[in-house]
């Protein structure tokens, strides 16, 4: 699903919604993306507009969230959960269900790393580490 072409990892995101509309059957991965976009109602008027949210810019320096971004962070962290990769997070993410009392809350401690991990090695250009992403996790957890 991921790779470095922004609008076709949005349109993953459309076709889905799409699909849900019209009850069509699901990939495995359709219906992890469908779980996601069903977990975040706020974002149905995006999705009821492609074209005029496909491409859509979003600035966090103005208080924007990026839903694509958002919805991408929770899929990734599913996958590292259910491979345990790196390990020790799965491990991290149940300390993290029993301090902030929700799973979806603790997606969200989890994701927070994940997303600072990947923007610190992007601002030094280089590839991120395990390390640094559970040390992180473990500062949200403090």
């Amino acid at each position: 699903m991921f790779g470095n072409d922004r609008t076709q990892l949005r349109q993953q995101f459309f076709d889905v919604w799409q699909k849900m509309q019209q009850n069509a059957i699901l990939t495995p991965l359709e219906s992890q993306i469908a779980n996601v976009i069903n977990q975040h109602k706020e974002y149905t008027a995006i999705f009821s507009n492609a074209e005029a949210n496909l491409n859509k810019d979003y600035f966090p320096e103005l208080g924007d969230t990026n839903p694509f971004l958002h919805m991408s962070l929770h899929i990734a962290l599913q996958e590292q959960l259910s491979t345990n990769r790196p390990f020790g997070i799965v491990n991290l993410y149940q300390q993290a269900v029993k301090q902030k009392k929700s799973e979806h809350d603790a997606q969200h401690c989890l994701m927070n790393a994940l997303a600072e991990s990947m923007w610190q090695a992007q601002q030094q250009q280089r590839q991120p580490t395990d390390q640094e992403y559970l040390d992180l996790v473990k500062r949200q957890l403090l």
